[in-house]
């Protein structure tokens, strides 16, 4: 899985991170009245695409397929949810480390049931973790029921009586949010090209082989879950943040399927395809909704389209486009018909 993408690959992805970027000094001009609402849905997009990454780290590099990653999401959301106080902002330095150990120690704990299992058992069993924490979280007074805990001020990012970045001021998070889900694309490119990522790779082609080598596969796997647990918990925190409050939903399998779908329409694998995956589905089901009230009916058949014409997602037509495959197919047939017409002509002779 541990492929090196063409050039344009990175030019695309540079021309779209610089779009997204400065879309506070364009976006009025485009949008006018409704650029402060498509300010909030660039960033729940920018968020979403952190989550989807932590997941494709699990999907798409060592191979396992959850439908219950949205236990770390909405715990990310609950962390921050519960330990914020009452009537002052909790201070970013101490908020992110809390809601990275929380998700740390609950993905070991859970990392450590589930990576026994394989295939359709681990997707049962990642299920049944999700829905075990939803169902007790909509169930517990402490933490809202059903109605969830709202978060009255988002933490500050300061040192002393020095505000470094206002996280209340919309544009602020929006660049907030932009710098994460990059720090969070450079982290797992790194980590993929490492040794630790050429192991899961291995681990994703053939783990018995690996077994056969002498790894051990299991504690790879394990860390791998934790890393993915923690990355989809801040990307739950940023998501609280965002909306104010922290709700039973997002622990929900309804989540986990839907970031998997986002993994489906951007690629697999890749990345970098998450995070197109992730824009993609928020401006789909933006158009939908606003089209017919039946849209999950069309959201389903656009997934189902996805899965069959481009079964490697948006990422697929940006490494390999229909012109530049035809292109490398036209290359491969010419030395075929070069060496079939300098062969000799031999007439056969009739006694």
């Amino acid at each position: 899985m541990l492929h090196r993408y063409p050039k344009r690959v990175a030019y695309l992805m540079l021309v779209l991170t610089a779009l997204v970027a400065t879309f506070p000094l364009w976006g009025e001009a485009v949008f006018g009245n409704q650029a402060n609402f498509m300010l909030e849905k660039l960033t729940l997009m920018l968020i979403l695409a952190l989550f989807a990454m932590s997941l494709d780290l699990l999907v798409g590099i060592v191979g396992l397929v959850s439908l219950g990653h949205a236990l770390f999401f909405g715990l990310g959301a609950y962390t921050l949810a519960l330990a914020s106080p009452d009537f002052s902002p909790a201070s970013m330095w101490w908020m992110l480390p809390l809601v990275i150990g929380v998700s740390a120690c609950v993905g070991l704990i859970v990392g450590l049931l589930v990576i026994r299992t394989k295939g359709i058992f681990f997707i049962m069993t990642t299920l049944a973790f999700g829905q075990m924490l939803y169902y007790f979280i909509s169930t517990s007074q402490f933490a809202g029921g059903t109605d969830g805990v709202f978060i009255m001020f988002r933490p500050s990012l300061a040192v002393g009586d020095t505000l470094l970045v206002d996280l209340d001021d919309p544009y602020s998070f929006f660049y907030f949010c932009l710098v994460t889900l990059l720090a969070g694309y450079l982290f797992l490119r790194w980590l993929t090209r490492s040794y630790f990522g050429q192991v899961l790779d291995g681990i994703h082609d053939n783990e018995h082989r690996m077994q056969a080598l002498g790894y051990a596969t299991s504690g790879y796997k394990l860390i791998a879950f934790v890393i993915a647990g923690v990355m989809a918990s801040i990307a739950g925190m940023l998501a609280a943040m965002q909306y104010g409050f922290a709700n039973p939903a997002q622990l929900g399998w309804h989540t986990s399927g839907e970031v998997l779908m986002m993994l489906i329409l951007g690629g697999i694998g890749t990345i970098f395809g998450p995070i197109l995956g992730a824009f993609a589905y928020e401006i789909l089901l933006f158009v939908y909704e606003h089209a017919t009230t039946h849209w999950p009916i069309l959201m389903g058949l656009t997934i189902i389209v996805a899965v069959l014409v481009l079964p490697r997602g948006v990422a697929g037509l940006m490494i390999a486009p229909p012109w530049a495959r035809k292109r490398r197919t036209t290359a491969n047939d010419a030395p075929e018909k070069a060496t079939v017409s300098a062969q000799p002509v031999t007439q056969s002779k009739v006694d």
